[in-house]
């Protein structure tokens, strides 16, 4: 399907003939920035997304046709030979095969891009599959990773068993708080990756973004920075990351009936993870479906309106559960160690984040709580993930952090009784909170709260 713009949308065309003149390459990738000015993109990413050009259907459709094909045909055969060479792309409609580009998941990345605020990005099968490629990208055998020693757990052991194994790439794991200690795990000349979360799962630290990518840049590493908690409230490429990944799944597609990821970077990072030699995207195959691509592509354009509902009420309940005497971690909470500083880099408007924890100091006492807030109040459900309209519950240390040993836990502030809130938004706040009072007064447990 060709393209032809007009005021920033873009309408269907016939496909362009191999020797037709070019037009602009950052098309591929790029949201179209350029249409708004640049204060305003940096103060709210819906903005950026509303100013990212539209594509319309095959038919005049408001959404944008899917493109279900796994191969796609050519009117002569020179053709062929000319887009394997290089010399034509999807930037002048040419595409080959579906693993390599397919332009409604092309649509949906520079979406992402616009979210992100990043000159292009690529759209994945996964999350892990957007880390994993970005990684692999950027570290040859003996190569050396430095990360956040908190960590989603399969992150935590991608980076601790699988690369060391497989690929003999090595990482120090480092408090992110202690930049003279990250500064430190940073071997300039070796280290080819600062990677860690703009909010930590599940101990919801939030990284110092500036200063982080400050130091990696000072010594020659990328910074590649995990955005899965915290889209719209953070923008870490503005704040002086490199690449951004995302697993979709969570915030940004909503249901919790999608598995999808996302790398955002420059377009050069993004063109050469395509590369049909040497591209880890291309060549490892994490293709995103066609249909998921559009499915998710209509679900972005109200991710702001979520995302403030979902903060809102989680900033609520952390206050109220705080004045009840819980042991609350929440970066919206005064108390946060980090709270001043999200308040510094964060989107005005977005709040602080859709997630909280609640430390039950045991497992039992946590297993207790996740069964009275499910079976008893339905205040939500017990299950893995976040960012869906319920409200999902889950013990960390048992579940999403359980690759990560008693002594990485530890090191980690991941306690045995760390219950972590993803906190949904269906229902009123007050019918929530209801249920939610009634599961705390069902635990009948006198050392539950903190009498000082």
């Amino acid at each position: 399907m060709a393209e032809t713009q007009s005021n920033g949308f873009v309408f269907s065309g016939k496909k362009r003939a191999a020797g037709a003149c070019e037009f602009e390459g950052d098309d591929l990738f790029k949201a179209k920035k350029s249409m708004l000015p640049t204060a305003a993109w940096e103060n709210d990413p819906a903005a950026a997304l509303a100013s990212a050009r539209h594509e319309f259907g095959e038919h005049g459709g408001v959404n944008m046709s899917i493109e279900a094909s796994a191969t796609f045909t050519v009117m002569e055969p020179e053709t062929m030979r000319r887009m394997f060479a290089g010399e034509l792309g999807p930037d002048r409609d040419f595409f080959i095969y579906s693993r390599h580009f397919n332009p409604t998941v092309l649509n949906l990345g520079r979406q992402m891009a616009a979210l992100e605020g990043t000159e292009a990005a690529y759209c994945t099968a996964s999350g892990m599959s957007a880390i994993s490629s970005v990684l692999l990208q950027f570290c040859s055998s003996g190569g050396h990773v430095a990360a956040s020693r908190t960590l989603y757990g399969g992150t935590h052991a991608l980076l601790t068993h699988f690369l060391p194994r497989a690929c003999d790439i090595t990482t120090t794991f480092v408090d992110v708080c202690d930049l003279e200690a990250v500064k430190n795990a940073i071997v300039e000349g070796r280290t080819k990756v600062l990677y860690f979360e703009s909010m930590s799962n599940p101990t919801l630290t939030v990284a110092n973004i500036p200063e982080l990518s400050r130091i990696a840049h000072e010594k020659g590493a990328m910074v590649v920075v995990d955005n899965t908690f915290a889209p719209m409230v953070l923008s870490p490429a503005r704040l002086g990351a490199d690449v951004v990944v995302h697993s979709i799944s969570k915030f940004i597609s909503g249901g919790a009936d999608i598995i999808a990821g996302a790398v955002c970077g420059p377009a050069s990072l993004v063109n050469s993870m395509m590369d049909l030699h040497q591209g880890a995207l291309m060549l490892l195959g994490p293709t995103m479906n066609a249909k998921v691509a559009s499915e998710l592509s209509g679900r972005i354009p109200h991710l702001g309106l979520r995302m403030k509902e979902h903060c809102r009420r989680a900033v609520a309940y952390a206050n109220r559960m705080k004045k009840l005497g819980l042991k609350v971690i929440y970066p919206g909470l005064e108390d946060h160690p980090q709270h001043e500083l999200l308040k510094s880099m964060a989107n005005k408007e977005y709040g602080f984040g859709g997630l909280l924890c609640v430390d039950m100091e045991t497992e039992d006492r946590a297993n207790r709580l996740m069964h009275h807030l499910q079976n008893h109040t339905q205040f939500g459900f017990i299950a893995v993930s976040l960012g869906y309209y319920e409200t999902l519950i889950s013990c960390s240390g048992s579940s999403t952090s359980s690759e990560l040993n008693a002594e990485e836990k530890a090191l980690a502030g991941i306690s045995p009784g760390l219950v972590r809130m993803s906190i949904g938004y269906v229902g009123t706040l007050e019918q929530k909170w209801s249920q939610l009072e009634k599961a705390l007064s069902r635990m009948q447990d006198s050392t539950l709260f903190n009498k000082n």
